[in-house]
């Protein structure tokens, strides 16, 4: 186990004291040589703030690096890269280099990490591995420049992912590496005393760039130097540990590309700018997506722990409520679109994706089929086991095309298609539990003739229709949840209504104009 001594305690401090202490000299000499992000249409901040945050975060993690951590080869890859990308930020803070210009200092740096042995270990191909890896280097790296657009948001969603790297390490004995991600940690923490809102000194492309880098590159020594070499950590692990800039740059990729714009152009459009827009203060906003990528890195440190199966319906469950939450984010404007579809109606594959935004319904049956093979693994792993060579999952792989099948065309016939998801009450519950029933009925049946029910457990049926219905009800249910939970959009142009009257026509009016305040 991890020694929590004070030889190891010692780093993460000074590199703490010296974010604190360096972080304001920094911004003092920003402001005199004139290094000051001035407000823009496209950017969220409204006065003009220091820059050159990063140089802060540099030196105090490369400076504790230096003389306060145990070297190795690996580590000095990591940060010797990480540094590399430093200096190009500082470039393109300085200069103003072009994008392309960053990229190559970005392959630059990726090339280097791939060439001293560190990789996704996620195929048996070493030149695939290493493709992968390269893309994984850049697009990390990215992902947190693009996340970097309110107060405290990247350094606090990096500062929680490395926090749950350094668990992870502990984890699987390197206690070395812990101490470097605890001092990469603690620095940012430290900078972020000044970078939270209202901010004082943003980190810039410098500092962005040696985050990014830093822990995509750090996710490799965890997956690939570590003694547990379980598919589910190799595979899932660096994911999730930085889940929620990978969530929010695919958000504001998709939703550039179909709204006609080009996803390196900044914008007021990411999730966290969504939340405001939906009526939250700029602070809870930013609390909302720590929260969530707490329980990104929390769900990465537990399912190491996990059989396969289980870890990936964990993961996959997670994945559908944060994308239920993009989708319902997604209807809420950030920026002023309606110049930018103008002026993109005219390309071919803008009116192809905004023709597919409109079909819902795919969305809803691929949906569909992900929560019903979900609910039938559930049945099968409560009353069983999880997944396994015994004769109950063998029958579960046989019989799944035919439950997937059935409940979908049960589904079509009761009517689970027609409603719309923000507007789901009761009748619509009753509409579900009728599919559900219906198409649970129909499988047993379909089941008893073609297998004679032959080894098949009854109680499993119960336990599918009991999670179907759960399944498929609190999925339509979610956008009601979200406009419960998420504050709505209130423009304060609103006429004032009375309503004069009492009893449930009264409330059915509140409760109608309550629901259409947003829309």
């Amino acid at each position: 186990m991890f020694p929590l001594s004070l030889s190891n305690l010692i780093p993460p401090a000074v590199s703490f004291a010296l974010a604190l202490l360096l972080t304001p000299l920094v911004r003092m000499l920003a402001r005199r040589w004139g290094f000051v992000a001035k407000p823009k249409t496209d950017r969220w901040h409204k006065n003009s703030t220091a820059m050159m945050g990063g140089v802060a975060i540099w030196l105090a993690v490369a400076g504790t690096y230096l003389l306060l951590v145990p070297h190795s080869p690996q580590r000095w890859v990591v940060v010797g890269a990480a540094c590399f990308l430093f200096l190009v930020g500082l470039v393109d803070d300085w200069l103003h280099i072009k994008p392309y210009q960053k990229l190559i200092g970005q392959v630059i740096g990726a090339a280097i990490v791939v060439n001293y042995g560190l990789a996704l270990p996620w195929t048996r191909s070493l030149p695939v591995n290493m493709v992968i890896t390269i893309f994984w280097l850049i697009g990390i790296t990215n992902a947190i420049n693009l996340l970097d657009n309110m107060d405290g948001l990247a350094t606090g969603v990096a500062a929680i992912a490395s926090c749950f790297l350094t668990v992870n390490f502990v984890s699987v004995n390197q206690p070395t590496e812990a101490v470097m991600m605890a001092v990469f940690t603690a620095a940012l923490l430290g900078f972020l005393v000044y970078n939270s809102h209202p901010a004082s000194i943003f980190m810039g492309d410098s500092g962005s760039m040696f985050i990014g880098f830093f822990l995509a590159s750090a996710a490799l020594v965890n997956v690939s130097g570590g003694r547990s070499r379980s598919l589910a950590s190799v595979l899932a692990v660096p994911i999730l540990v930085l889940f929620i800039p990978i969530f929010d740059t695919t958000f504001v990729t998709i939703l550039r590309k179909v709204s006609g714009r080009a996803a390196s152009q900044g914008g007021r459009d990411h999730t966290s700018h969504r939340l405001v827009a939906l009526g939250m203060s700029e602070r809870r906003a930013v609390l909302m997506l720590y929260g969530l990528a707490a329980l990104s890195g929390f769900l990465a440190t537990t399912v190491r722990q996990m059989k396969f199966d289980v870890s990936l319906a964990l993961i996959a469950g997670f994945t559908v409520g944060l994308t239920l939450l993009g989708v319902y984010l997604a209807g809420v404007k950030g920026y002023d679109e309606e110049e930018q579809v103008r002026a993109a109606r005219d390309k071919p594959l803008f009116a192809f994706l905004v023709d597919l935004s409109y079909k819902r319904r795919i969305f809803e049956v691929l949906l569909d089929v992900f929560l019903i093979v979900l609910a039938y693994w559930s049945a099968y792993a409560i009353k069983f086991e999880p997944f396994s060579d015994s004769p109950a999952w063998k029958l579960f792989l046989r019989t799944l095309p035919v439950l997937v099948v059935v409940r979908l065309a049960a589904f079509l016939f009761f009517g689970v298609y027609r409603g719309i998801w923000r507007y789901t009450g009761m009748d619509d519950l009753v509409v579900f539990a009728k599919a559900v029933a219906g198409g649970s009925l129909g499988s047993m049946l379909i089941i008893l003739f073609k297998f004679r029910f032959q080894g098949f457990s009854r109680v499993v049926f119960v336990i599918d229709a009991l999670v179907m219905l759960m399944l498929l009800a609190g999925s339509r249910v979610a956008f009601r949840f979200f406009r419960r939970v998420l504050p709505a959009t209130n423009s304060g142009k609103g006429r004032r209504v009375l309503i004069y009257g009492a009893g449930d026509a009264g409330e059915l009016l509140l409760r109608e104009l309550l629901n259409n305040i947003a829309n």
